[in-house]
């Protein structure tokens, strides 16, 4: 079994203005569904960066998973063959968009 995951973010940052929002994202959504071993976190890192880049979301929630999934052993080299594979179905610009942060992450 692999390191257990823990966030706080929700919390930190919305526990007093949406408590319950907060719960969900650091105890259900982190606690229990990022902790389900039935998917290798790895494997989930990339589904989560193919999830945010379909809908178009490239803001600092991209940045952290994208990040998450280079702590979780996704290359360089692996990360640009997922964005150009789902520019195919997402979209061009979004590509270009996740581009331009991955390259931040991944220090070019």
């Amino acid at each position: 079994m692999s390191e257990k995951i823990v966030q706080t973010a929700g919390r930190n940052q919305l526990g007093e203005f949406a408590p319950e929002f907060a719960h969900f994202n650091d105890d259900v959504l982190f606690g229990e569904n990022w902790n389900n071993q039935d998917i290798d976190v790895k494997t989930r890192c990339i589904i989560t960066v193919v999830a945010l880049m379909s809908q178009g979301i490239t803001d600092s929630s991209l940045k952290y998973h994208i990040e998450n999934a280079k702590s979780h052993g996704v290359t360089e080299k692996e990360m640009a063959a997922i964005i150009t594979h789902v520019a195919f179905y997402a979209g061009w610009p979004k590509a270009w968009a996740v581009f331009n942060l991955a390259k931040e992450v991944y220090g070019e």
